[in-house]
């Protein structure tokens, strides 16, 4: 494969996945993923197993037999839903799927579909029979509702459809660009990722004519004072020794780097570091720090009415070690006594962080891949602030890492920039160069597995935190 070839089977089908434009809002009858799983039957040239748990919310499963009931079973998850666009901030139509200059513009590039074309490009030859199986099962699952909790996708086939999705071992997001450090390459792999913790804050009040506003009990004024402090109060520090290693492997001055792995430091390290690279430090904050983001508001009926309820989300993030109960103390403290006796806390979608272990065949797999491919099987562990599909199975026990293969232009704090956010785009030589990448993992693994009995990899399951 020439990894600048704009016409091959990968990054058409990454054109067509963009196209559908499989738009998630959070509603129920948004996302139309069925759209996606017809074109991946047709580039199957079959139908898998789809499970739609709610009209047009569609996932679908692949499943090849390897010959030996002793060996794991290896599965690629990618997503097919995508966030919603503000079409004003694009250069080009999010939804078009252009390629300009060799780099596919549109909504999903990054965030996942190019992984997800790639996956189903790796996938293919063995659900055809042109490469032999496996020694355990080889599963593809493109799943649905990824960007708005899982709860029509891979949480639900986790929860009422285990007997399609059991696995061993698990490839998904999310891929980051390759790192230097003493002049050798990194690739960073994603090994876990923070727990979350969003939290639905509600006041009352009492309505009255808001032309009359002295001693009013009105709840918009409990409520903002809330998320005035939730936005200010600096939250609780946690430096992991996957952070310290992620930290040494972006060569950053040593200084600053120093400062980074330390409670006490951090902080500050993160204020400088934001002066030459804002992205990076936000990255950095969210993965040293129970991250507390309000993002919603409602209260009142009118403009002449005060307020007698209102409602306000926050987004809350979790690093491994940090409690749902930690989550709470941090709010009422923030809001202080006063505030917080007004304010009632639900607490919306919970789940701690996770965290897959840094051996076993599929982490030799990739290190492998990396050898043959970038020439170096250097590996950093990165435990990713954003949560992904991954979660629903490593708390199954399952090992599960994000990787792939960006070419040399892409930077790390550029694709940071990608995620949820206008111009989202991908370079056609990464995405065949992640394809080729994840090729060589899914060779390896088999060959690594192919002796390996199932009751031997107990020492490889993961912990969750």
């Amino acid at each position: 494969m020439r990894y600048s070839d704009e016409s091959s089977d990968v990054v058409r089908l990454l054109q067509e996945l963009i196209r559908n434009a499989c738009v998630n809002t959070g509603d129920s009858d948004s996302g139309d993923e069925w759209k996606s799983v017809a074109t991946l039957a047709a580039f199957f040239g079959r139908t898998g197993t789809i499970i739609e748990p709610s009209p047009g919310r569609q996932s679908v499963v692949y499943r090849v037999r390897g010959y030996s009931s002793e060996a794991p079973t290896l599965m690629l998850l990618p997503h097919l839903d995508v966030v919603p666009v503000s079409e004003d901030g694009w250069l080009h139509n999010p939804f078009d799927a252009e390629i300009r200059d060799g780099v596919v513009w549109g909504r999903g590039a990054v965030d996942m579909l190019n992984v997800t074309a790639a996956m189903a490009a790796v996938f293919r030859p063995y659900l055809v029979g042109d490469i032999p199986p496996l020694a355990g099962d080889l599963v593809f699952a493109a799943v649905a509702d990824e960007e708005s909790g899982g709860v029509f996708g891979a949480e639900n086939l986790v929860e009422n459809h285990w007997d399609l999705v059991s696995c061993d071992y698990l490839l998904t997001e999310v891929a980051a660009p390759t790192l230097t450090k003493s002049g050798s390459a990194v690739l960073p792999v994603t090994a876990g990722e923070k727990g979350t913790g969003w939290r639905i804050l509600s006041v009352r009040g009492t309505p009255s004519h808001a032309s009359q506003p002295f001693g009013a009990d009105n709840a918009v004024v409990p409520l903002a004072e809330s998320v005035v402090s939730l936005a200010s109060t600096p939250t609780p520090v946690s430096i992991s020794e996957e952070w310290t290693t992620f930290v040494d492997a972006l060569e950053l001055d040593v200084d600053v780097a120093m400062r980074l792995k330390h409670p006490d430091t951090v902080d500050e390290a993160i204020d400088d570091l934001a002066e030459t690279d804002p992205l990076l430090a936000r990255w950095a904050h969210a993965c040293t720090h129970m991250t507390v983001a309000p993002t919603t508001l409602a209260a009142g009926s009118k403009t002449n009415t005060i307020a007698d309820f209102g409602t306000a989300s926050v987004d809350i993030r979790l690093l491994p070690g940090q409690s749902q109960d930690d989550a709470d103390s941090h709010l009422r403290k923030a809001m202080g006594e006063t505030v917080a006796a007004r304010v009632d806390i639900e607490r919306a979608s919970i789940g701690e962080a996770t965290l897959s272990i840094v051996s076993g065949p599929l982490w030799e797999a990739i290190g492998d891949a990396a050898q043959e491919h970038i020439g170096s099987r250097a590996l950093v562990p990165m435990t990713s602030p954003v949560a992904t599909d991954a979660r629903f199975f490593r708390r199954r026990g399952v090992t599960s890492y994000g990787v792939g293969w960006f070419d040399d232009d892409a930077a790390f704090s550029e694709l940071l920039s990608m995620f949820h956010g206008h111009n989202e785009r991908v370079r056609v030589t990464s995405v065949n160069q992640t394809t080729a990448f994840l090729s060589t993992t899914v060779e390896r693994f088999g060959a690594r597995t192919s002796v390996l009995p199932r009751r031997d990899i107990a020492s490889n399951k993961p912990e969750s935190t």
